[in-house]
């Protein structure tokens, strides 16, 4: 048996083969003989970063988190295999909901010029297609809009779908002209802002902006395949 350090420490994760100083650490125990990748990150999708070696208490400590005296031993790219128990985070998502507001998302998406798989996706992710839904952060109905995306675009009302679903269309579209071709930063910003996403040169290192770019990644091509197989039948 082997036992690994979760740690948090500003919104970001590492693991390390003992407690990290300043941060708070959870042990996940786990046959490391066992042909299952266990769920270290508790993150969906592909890992990178570095792993460093440092000192600690007169042990050698394995760890992804620079800290002070720290020094890089190897780059790491971790992919779990579809099967481990490392992907069950994408099992909560569900099949696509194209049911919901159809005429709300067609028109919207002709509209503004959107693809409107993409801004179905959206709405299946951040709220489920929730027009009550409140985040902790203070983000409102179908799409999720925060106060300033409420004010900027002039939306009276954030929990009727109609306007929520306009609005995240529109602010879809600045996004993906900010960052043409990069799906990954449009998903980002949509969930950590644009500043985050250009301060850290893509996507952020928050363990709940990578879940979210994981879960657009798996959706969207189930709400292109849908939408196209209903095209087809009409």
């Amino acid at each position: 048996m082997r036992t690994v350090y979760r740690c948090t420490r500003g919104g970001t994760v590492s693991l390390s083969s003992a407690p990290e100083p300043g941060s708070r650490c959870t042990g996940i125990t786990y046959d490391a003989n066992s042909a299952k990748v266990p769920d270290l990150w508790q993150v969906p999708g592909e890992q990178r970063g570095v792993l460093y070696q440092r000192q600690q208490d007169g042990v050698t400590v394995y760890g992804t988190r620079k800290l002070p005296g720290s020094t890089p031993v190897l780059d790491f790219s971790v992919a779990a295999p579809p099967d481990s128990p490392a992907h069950a985070g994408l099992g909560d998502l569900g099949p696509p909901q194209l049911q919901r507001y159809p005429e709300a998302f067609r028109g919207a998406a002709r509209l503004i010029g959107v693809d409107e798989a993409l801004l179905r996706t959206i709405a299946h992710v951040e709220s489920g297609f929730d027009p009550e839904a409140v985040s902790a952060k203070g983000a409102m109905g179908v799409m999720q809009l925060m106060p300033e995306v409420v004010a900027a675009y002039e939306v009276t009302n954030p929990f009727n779908p109609n306007q929520s679903i306009q609005a995240g269309a529109r602010l879809l579209r600045e996004l993906i002209r900010r960052y043409p071709g990069d799906m990954d930063k449009v998903a980002a910003a949509y969930n950590a802002g644009t500043q985050a996403v250009d301060r850290h040169g893509g996507v952020p290192p928050y363990a709940e902006t990578r879940a979210y770019v994981a879960k657009v990644a798996a959706l969207l091509p189930k709400y292109r395949a849908g939408l196209a197989a209903i095209a087809k039948r009409t």
